[in-house]
């Protein structure tokens, strides 16, 4: 897979997303990177912790989050992604479900597509990712939690997610699939869908584990969202294991040394 200047050769190695969040009321961070000169800051460390990519939202997708506008998300992510193509070597994604947000992100210089919404929110999203040819990350989301089955019911989500971006002009290839941990799921539903994450290898596209110190973590261990880290950590093994190809992290320098080690192990003889 190409994803800006980079190629990833999946299956090789685990590849891990750094999150940027550039909203004032982020669950784990909020606020905590707020200004151009902040953000490039800990992008760089990112990097320099092993980061494969920056994942830049700016929009707040915590249970019970503010909705912001279009302009609001645009005012917030396009400055920084133009100063931060201008700094940075590895690819930038765009965490947004808005099309426009997208496609200006894009023009930045992001050059892949995450949305939370699996391309079910906003249909102009999937003509944007089709129009540039760039990867997108489509996320597992619904706004009920009545499950018939739960993983056929998510794998038959996500089927239709992979059928409009492929309707739309994007390619297979460029596809990365996302179980959704802590979105339209109860904290049961989470621990299943975990436990049976190599269900998603049916459907042909490359997976991303996105659970960096989400509450199914902190139910679990009873602790806050700053003592995560290990849980978080046993969810990438975890995932890496059950045949996920990325994961989307706050704690970078950890996770990756934990990808690092279980790769040695698990993909040793790729």
């Amino acid at each position: 897979m190409e994803i800006g200047k980079s190629h990833f050769e999946i299956g090789k190695r685990t590849y891990v997303m750094g999150i940027l969040n550039l909203t004032p009321d982020s669950f784990s961070d909020g606020g905590k990177w707020k200004g151009i000169e902040a953000a490039i800051s800990h992008a760089k460390v990112m990097i320099q912790q092993g980061a494969d990519i920056i994942d830049i939202g700016g929009e707040s997708t915590r249970p019970n989050h503010v909705v912001v506008t279009e302009q609001e998300e645009i005012s917030r992510v396009i400055p920084v992604i133009e100063a931060l193509n201008k700094e940075i070597q590895v690819p930038i994604s765009i965490d947004t479900y808005k099309g426009k947000v997208a496609e200006l992100a894009i023009i930045a210089g992001a050059s892949l597509i995450n949305d939370i919404w699996g391309f079910k929110r906003d249909s102009y999203i999937s003509k944007v990712a089709a129009k540039f040819q760039v990867p997108c990350c489509l996320m597992h989301n619904r706004d009920n939690i009545i499950y018939n089955d739960l993983m056929e019911d998510i794998l038959r989500d996500l089927k239709e997610s992979v059928e409009i971006a492929i309707k739309a002009g994007v390619k297979r290839e460029n596809i990365i699939l996302d179980p959704g941990i802590g979105f339209g799921k109860t904290y049961d539903q989470n621990l299943e869908v975990m436990q049976k994450l190599e269900y998603l290898n049916t459907l042909g596209c490359s997976i991303l584990l996105g659970t960096s110190r989400k509450s199914m973590i902190g139910n679990t261990l009873n602790l806050p969202v700053e003592d995560r880290v290990e849980g978080t950590i046993a969810t990438t093994v975890m995932g890496i294991v059950k045949g996920c190809d990325f994961v989307r992290v706050h704690d970078v320098l950890e996770n990756k040394r934990a990808c690092t080690m279980t790769d040695a192990i698990y993909r040793r003889n790729f």
